[in-house]
């Protein structure tokens, strides 16, 4: 069962995603996800994996954010996911502050949502693009 609360049982597929999930430190693609779970489960196909981290993404266990080449990325739930992308280059770092917090603790108590997680993305030119500029 999931912090969530919504999760009462997954299947193989989804709990294999899940645990390669774990071991991987930052975001992944899912077609490396599925050369990596392939390495170890040879019958598992590229649409299993599409569909079960859609699941696990539904069930706020996995996020998801799109690289600026449109690719999903995907990492177990963090609390905050905050970036700058550099356009040129394709670079993403973290930001660690968090702009969204009062607001997501506002969706929680006066609303009632549950929030499983947010994101919030900047995009622009990083110092290594604006030096080439000049």
């Amino acid at each position: 069962m999931s912090s969530t609360g919504l999760i009462a049982k997954l299947t193989p597929h989804q709990e294999r995603i899940l645990k390669t999930l774990e071991t991987i430190e930052g975001e992944i693609s899912t077609q490396d996800l599925y050369v990596q779970l392939r390495n170890t489960h040879k019958t598992l196909g590229l649409a299993t994996v599409y569909r079960g981290l859609e699941v696990l993404r539904l069930q706020g266990l996995v996020q998801s954010r799109n690289s600026t080449e449109g690719e999903s990325l995907y990492s177990l739930v963090q609390k905050h996911q905050h970036y700058f992308t550099c356009v040129r280059c394709s670079k993403s770092m973290e930001i660690d502050a968090c702009p969204v917090c009062q607001i997501e603790a506002e969706l929680e108590q006066k609303q009632s949502l549950k929030v499983f997680y947010h994101t919030l993305e900047f995009f622009g030119l990083c110092t290594f693009c604006q030096a080439a500029d000049n």
